[in-house]
């Protein structure tokens, strides 16, 4: 079944994207929650055009985005969590506090727009995650892992 995503569907495509997927995941799902339409000839050609009069549109998007991501890769992240015996952490960090450490350095960042390697962080140091500002531009950020003062 060829569908039309009409937003960002995780592990499937971004908006305006047309995927084939399962008869049963698109009747089922994606087109009853409103999150892609059926990939009709008609609405391929309104998907067409709709495209082309966003071109210019998203060319300013993507510059902006990559204004960000050079912006937050100058950036230098310590996230101050409590520690427990050695360098383990009580809890762990993960995409919502690389979110919030984001904010605080002024690069506001939807969480789940955030991927951090290996899901949650569970010891001090050192790591990486990756910041997806827009369908094209990504960023890889590192950050470290400190213990609370």
């Amino acid at each position: 079944m060829e569908l039309i995503l009409k937003q960002d569907v995780e592990n499937l495509g971004f908006k305006d994207d047309i995927v084939t997927v399962k008869n049963g995941y698109g009747r089922n799902f994606l087109i009853p929650t409103g999150h892609a339409i059926l990939a009709t000839s008609s609405a391929k050609k309104v998907l067409a055009e709709n495209l082309k009069q966003r071109a210019f549109k998203e060319q300013k998007i993507v510059e902006d985005a990559n204004k960000v991501a050079d912006a937050i890769k100058a950036l230098e992240l310590k996230i101050a969590s409590k520690v427990g015996t050695g360098d383990r952490l009580f809890g762990s960090v993960n995409n919502i506090d690389v979110a919030e450490a984001l904010e605080k350095a002024g690069q506001a960042v939807d969480k789940k727009f955030i991927t951090v390697a290996g899901g949650s962080v569970k010891r001090l140091g050192k790591y990486n995650a990756v910041v997806r500002l827009h369908r094209s531009v990504s960023v890889d950020l590192a950050f470290e892992v400190v213990a609370q003062a």
